[in-house]
């Protein structure tokens, strides 16, 4: 019997049987009152995931549309200083590119992020600031405390991407002065993927622009989320909602300060094991910048593969991720997001450690036991 693989990526990540089973009922009326009452349940909940008390709307399409969606309804036409330290802050600074005249302020991938170059940006006339808390291409997690204070103190936008630390670390939206935070479905919420949500603060909501786009107008998606009971402005992906629910309930079952400490704690898990290994981590950290706590990233041993050491943890029936672009070749990824616990991340250890001899590397210790004494 064909045997699931076990995803252990920075997103999509494994669904729990609840989630699969929600998607594979009779279709519903998505403009009626249970449809209302699903949609409702996902933005609660999604409320206490980022932190907020702003509005929250959900979107049939991928983090990628609620990024748009950001910078459509608020920056069109304005200076948008764009921090990038990876690729998907890169997207948010060509996303700026199509509606504003965007301002990158970049980094090297996996480094600090350039607060001094933001805040002359701003002082500049920059009215937007995009930033992405959890990079997990290069495995970092930025400071959005830090970017708030200065967007606050030059009464700029602040857009968060909270992609892949929304519903896995700590996100604390309105008490870093985030005016728009995004997060995905089939990231640290496990559900599937094809959703996302944005939430939208008073101070965006002043600024919304003029000529909005048709899709994702968000003063539509305001006007339908404000009924009773919730709709969508338009057919919303009906199955997804419901899949999506059902992650949200499991994440309000758990608790968000458990999910974030089981987050933190698989996080910690792997870090210790490619410790043990002798491997170096990617990312540079300082007193601002941390580790990312949904993905490790790790550098990928002089004279092995990417696709060696991948393809052979493949074959076990696991996959991890490699690195995008500019990284391809260089690191791998582990993801440490969603509804998974010690099972899976030791089963991914061992797999990557057996891979990284039977390519050549120089193992130092056993990773799994490292990280056993954190799991433990």
């Amino acid at each position: 019997m064909e045997k699931e693989p076990l995803l252990m990526i920075p997103g999509p990540v494994p669904m729990p049987e609840r989630v699969r089973s929600a998607m594979v009922r009779q279709a519903i009326n998505h403009r009626g009152n249970e449809f209302g009452t699903v949609y409702a349940d996902c933005v609660r909940v999604l409320k206490t995931a980022f932190g907020t008390g702003n509005e929250i709307f959900v979107v049939s399409g991928s983090g990628t549309a609620s990024m748009e969606a950001a910078v459509a309804n608020f920056g069109k036409g304005e200076k948008i200083a764009c921090l990038v330290n990876g690729k998907f802050g890169e997207r948010l600074y060509k996303i700026a590119q199509r509606y504003g005249k965007a301002e990158l302020v970049a980094s090297q991938w996996g480094t600090p992020l350039d607060l001094a170059g933001v805040e002359r940006a701003l002082k500049e006339g920059a009215r937007m600031v995009t930033m992405v808390h959890n990079e997990t291409s290069a495995g970092i997690r930025n400071p959005a405390e830090a970017v708030g204070k200065l967007a606050r103190e030059y009464d700029a936008l602040f857009v968060m991407d909270g992609i892949t630390s929304i519903g896995g670390d700590t996100v604390e939206a309105d008490k870093w002065g985030v005016d728009v935070a995004i997060v995905g479905s089939q990231k640290c919420l496990a559900g599937p993927a094809g959703l996302s949500a944005i939430s939208v603060s008073k101070k965006a909501w002043e600024r919304i622009v003029p000529d909005l786009p048709f899709y994702l107008d968000l003063a539509a998606y305001r006007k339908n989320g404000g009924k009773t009971p919730m709709e969508t402005p338009f057919t919303p992906a009906v199955p997804l909602f419901l899949a999506l629910r059902e992650a949200c309930l499991i994440v309000e079952e758990e608790g968000m300060a458990a999910r974030i400490a089981r987050h933190r704690k698989m996080a910690e898990s792997v870090r210790a094991a490619v410790d043990a290994w002798g491997l170096s981590l990617f990312p540079v950290t300082d007193s601002l910048h941390g580790y990312s706590n949904t993905v490790t990233a790790v550098r990928i041993p002089e004279g092995i593969s990417d696709s060696g050491l991948r393809g052979a943890v493949k074959k076990m029936g696991i996959e991890i991720a490699g690195g995008q672009d500019e990284l391809k070749g260089k690191i791998f990824r582990i993801g440490t997001m969603g509804a998974i616990g010690a099972p899976e991340i030791l089963a991914t250890l061992t797999a990557v450690e057996y891979a990284l001899r039977k390519n050549g590397a120089k193992v130092r210790g056993s990773g799994a036991q490292a990280a056993c004494e954190v799991l433990g």
